[in-house]
């Protein structure tokens, strides 16, 4: 049987409907059911003058291409591009009613569009993001790593500002990081000894001391005693030639302390075809590696690459093994 796949468009206002409409004219090797808004997707379709056929679970489809849908109704139908604060509550419940069949085994993985986190702190429900949100759902701890056809980039700490970065690196943190990565790797990438390589926070990795103490407290130390239970990571490693494609090819992971140390070399390297993978969650989660893009949404020009990537990885995933 082909993987079944939750797939929750996000902001309503942004390009994740047309995304998901754009989704909906290709053939896949999973079978997609969405979790939004019947109103906006068909407002995206008509915008974009494409069929959309949307089925309920247990309905016959009308067409060869149409999707399952669960229907969660937003308050307020906004314009392309104009965030509606009152649809924060129906943003979220998409995607913890995914979350939710995902955990009930009733459905294998789950692709998430994006969400614009502002609106829906504005809308009262604070939110860090959709990764903060399934991992508190599911109770466990996860990874946040990136990935495209060129590297996969995991990150130890996210969206938090960088004066606060230093003090969120401890051994035990990233101790936990690694040890979700490397399983990842081993599960649901068919790696069989995966070697991840671990960036110094700090400039030329703290050049013995001189730069920063973060290398040689905490880093050298966690790093020595992992290998020694047998993880293969290398490191610390100056984040400024971590990435030379020589060295990128003898690693299958790269750990960088921070989200602006190591994203930005991924998506220089490929932003079209780079994925949002959620490591750790009792269930394959993949998103788009971009925003709402509220300056595109309406206008049909959204390149719709980096949910196809995100689909065709889910269905990867779910085939090696599913879980994290």
């Amino acid at each position: 049987m082909r993987p079944r796949l939750a797939l929750v468009p996000g902001e309503p206002a942004g390009i994740g409907p047309e995304l998901v409409v754009r989704a909906a004219q290709r053939a896949w090797e999973a079978e997609l059911v969405v979790y939004g808004d019947a109103a906006v997707l068909r407002r995206a379709a008509e915008m974009l003058a494409l069929p959309l056929f949307l089925h309920a679970r247990g309905e016959p489809p009308r067409d060869p291409h149409s999707l399952e849908f669960v229907d969660i109704p937003h308050p307020v139908i906004a314009e392309f591009g104009k965030l509606e604060p009152a649809n924060a509550a129906s943003v979220v419940a998409s995607l913890t009613r995914a979350a939710q069949a995902c955990l009930d085994s009733a459905l294998d993985g789950m692709v998430t569009g994006p969400v614009h986190k502002a609106v829906i702190n504005s809308g009262g429900i604070a939110f860090t993001g959709t990764t903060g949100l399934l991992a508190s759902h599911a109770g466990c701890d996860v990874v946040m790593m990136l990935a495209n056809p060129v590297m996969r980039v995991a990150l130890q700490t996210v969206h938090i500002p960088l004066r606060e970065v230093a003090n969120r690196i401890t051994q035990d943190a990233l101790t936990q990081t690694l040890r979700i990565v490397d399983r990842a790797l081993r599960v649901q990438f068919a790696i069989a000894d995966p070697v991840i390589a671990v960036l110094g926070l700090n400039p030329h990795a703290g050049e013995d001391g001189l730069l920063g103490h973060e290398e040689q407290a905490i880093l050298i130390p966690t790093l020595a005693r992992l290998r020694g239970g047998g993880m293969r990571v290398v490191g610390p490693l100056p984040a400024d030639t971590a990435f030379l494609p020589e060295k990128l090819r003898g690693f299958d992971a790269v750990l960088a302390m921070y989200h602006d140390q190591g994203l930005p070399v991924l998506k220089h390297a490929d932003f079209a075809h780079a994925v949002n993978i959620s490591l750790g969650l009792p269930y394959p989660r993949v998103a788009v590696d971009h925003g709402t893009a509220l300056e595109l949404a309406g206008t049909g020009q959204a390149d719709p690459s980096s949910l196809f990537a995100a689909i065709d990885t889910c269905t990867r995933l779910v085939r090696r093994g599913g879980l994290a």
